[in-house]
């Protein structure tokens, strides 16, 4: 991840969004320009690049194009490839029609030059992603990291670097204590005989991660980390590298500490106001876009299983503030009939035929723009858990009121990165992404949680 306004990002996310959106507006553009030389159709195909390249970024998010992910087979890539430039392709053969300026529609339109751009976009698009080209072909994308370490702690920099981020090249693991348990394939060890600073160049190292469990009695080699750093090696304890590189806050490595005297956790004024701000214009069109979907599954829901509609439920807000939390009702009237809180869970048998296909695609949290208008809920923020679970996992996980400390979010940073969780073993994943979020929320990050909730409710994903 690169930083932009204070934020950290993923670099090949960023690039690949910055492609396409080029390609399908120079893809318009050429038709204006094959068409005809006239400005006032070169303008017309600028509109309509516009309006392409919004297709294109929603149709590639619903692929996954822009999530984490590691490799993928070519078939993978190939279908993800062709499905947005296809979809792409006829709304932008629909916008040509539909749109004004009849008189140039004959010439801007025509099959030749729409078949000719969606070529063009599908070979450049194929081309930069089969196979990791896309990677591979740029070496700056690309983090040559040493770990320092060899303990557990160190081991899940290379487990997570294979899970999460396939940019990170770890080149090995340099040990610094005889006493630390390793967790280390012997293969992976470098030799610690030439010195930490002339392995980093041997190496042609990036990044050194700092991955010691116990860093008493002069374990670490500070002269040796400051002569890296000074040499322009990038040197990063594990909370850090995970920030910075997976958008989470690991619980394993965190110390109060590192939370106190860390940047981040800024709840300006200016920053308060403008939050309040983007939740009621961006609440207000959200409901005039997706009243007539709520509507019919209202109906729906009467047709299946009657009254109620919706189901208002205690959860837990700012500052530890409940509130009640509106969604349309999904499982069967006795879901809880012994009073006791369940965790939903995959196939949950007691959701209902309805209910199943309204929290695939989120639509059961619609009624919540409600909650975000009345200034409970926020749009993107950790989402809002309830009581009894709450005193479950403030009891189990370190840190876990701290996600309190920021209203809760129709959507957030840990459902676009994990999905929605059902054990507590899940909740301490989506945990540390939401720390993340409360440590680095900014307008910048609300809008790419957001874009990237476009993919995850097309695409169906991590719904219960």
């Amino acid at each position: 991840m690169n930083t932009i306004i204070k934020q950290w990002f993923h670099l090949p996310s960023v690039v690949q969004i910055l492609v396409d959106s080029t390609l399908a507006l120079a893809g318009c553009l050429g038709c204006g320009l094959i068409a005809s030389q006239s400005p006032y159709t070169i303008a017309s195909g600028a509109f309509y690049g516009f309006m392409a390249a919004l297709v294109v970024l929603a149709m590639n998010a619903r692929s996954g194009f822009y999530e984490y992910a590691g490799c993928r087979t070519g078939a993978q890539l190939a279908a993800r490839v062709v499905f947005p430039v296809i979809i792409g392709a006829v709304f932008g053969g629909l916008a040509l029609w539909w749109f004004p300026h009849i008189e140039y529609r004959g010439e801007l339109m025509t099959m030749p030059t729409l078949a000719l751009v969606a070529g063009v976009v599908a070979f450049v698009n194929t081309g930069s992603r089969s196979g990791g080209v896309f990677k591979e072909a740029v070496p700056a994308l690309r983090r040559r990291v040493l770990v320092l370490g060899t303990g557990p702690a160190a081991m899940s920099v290379r487990l997570a670097a294979a899970k999460l981020q396939s940019t990170v090249d770890v080149i090995g693991f340099y040990p610094v204590s005889s006493s630390e348990e390793s967790a280390v394939p012997p293969r992976f060890v470098v030799a610690a005989s030439k010195g930490l600073v002339q392995t980093a160049i041997d190496f042609r190292i990036d990044e050194i991660v700092v991955a010691v469990g116990d860093r008493r009695g002069g374990s670490l080699p500070l002269q040796d980390l400051l002569q890296c750093r000074v040499m322009g090696v990038r040197v990063h304890d594990l909370s850090s590298h995970f920030e910075k590189t997976h958008g989470q806050i690991r619980l394993e490595s965190l110390h109060a500490g590192w939370l106190i005297f860390g940047g981040g956790f800024e709840q300006g004024h200016v920053r308060t106001v403008m939050k309040r701000l983007f939740d009621i214009v961006f609440a207000g069109a959200l409901l005039l876009m997706t009243w007539p979907v709520m509507l019919i599954a209202a109906i729906a829901i009467f047709l299946e299983s009657g009254f109620p509609i919706l189901y208002r439920q205690e959860r837990m807000g700012r500052n530890g503030r409940s509130f009640k939390v509106n969604k349309f009702r999904s499982m069967r009237l006795d879901a809880e009939k012994d009073g006791k809180p369940k965790w939903a869970t995959g196939n949950d048998d007691r959701v209902t035929k309805v209910g199943r296909f309204i929290r695939t695609y989120r639509i059961d949290e619609l009624p919540q723009l409600v909650n975000v208008l009345a200034g409970d809920m926020s749009l993107v923020g950790p989402r809002p858990e309830r009581p009894y679970f709450v005193d479950q996992l403030s009891r189990e996980l370190p840190f876990y009121g701290v996600r309190h400390s920021v209203k809760p979010g129709l959507t957030g940073w840990a459902q676009v990165s994990c999905g929605y969780t059902a054990t507590v073993e899940e909740t301490v994943e989506k945990l540390q992404y939401d720390l993340f979020y409360v440590k680095n929320h900014s307008l910048f990050l609300d809008f790419l949680v957001l874009f990237r909730t476009v993919g995850v409710v097309l695409h169906g994903h991590g719904a219960h």
